[in-house]
């Protein structure tokens, strides 16, 4: 298993840009699977971005804006967000799964908000 800490949300006008860090307990690099998920009041948690074998897939919603990296040499995950729009508000969640079928982590969750 690992932790997952995450970092960098915060309060951006529309149009913005952001880029959240999820730091992992221990190494990353042989984890199966990682993510971040969003989840907006009243809604259900959503993927928006998952590297898995360095194969990503993006949520339609986001593609061309967020751009879904790993960093194995600091045990870092990162998602940089540009052109921020006020349906991207929501708590961003740093996901893993450290195997195929093994036990799954979830970080805390960083808000982001996009208002003018």
């Amino acid at each position: 298993q690992v932790q997952l800490v995450e970092s960098g949300g915060g309060l951006v006008q529309p149009g913005g840009s952001l880029r959240l860090s999820c730091v992992g307990s221990r190494s990353i690099s042989s984890i199966y699977l990682m993510g971040w998920y969003r989840q907006a009041p009243g809604k259900q948690r959503e993927l928006v971005a998952r590297i898995q074998n360095g194969f990503i897939v993006y949520a339609d919603s986001v593609k061309g804006r967020f751009t879904i990296s790993k960093d194995n040499t600091k045990n870092m995950m990162y998602l940089q967000m540009n052109s921020l729009a006020p349906e991207d508000t929501a708590v961003y969640y740093c996901y893993a799964r450290v195997s195929a079928f093994g036990t799954e982590s979830w970080g805390q969750g960083t808000q982001v908000t996009v208002s003018s």
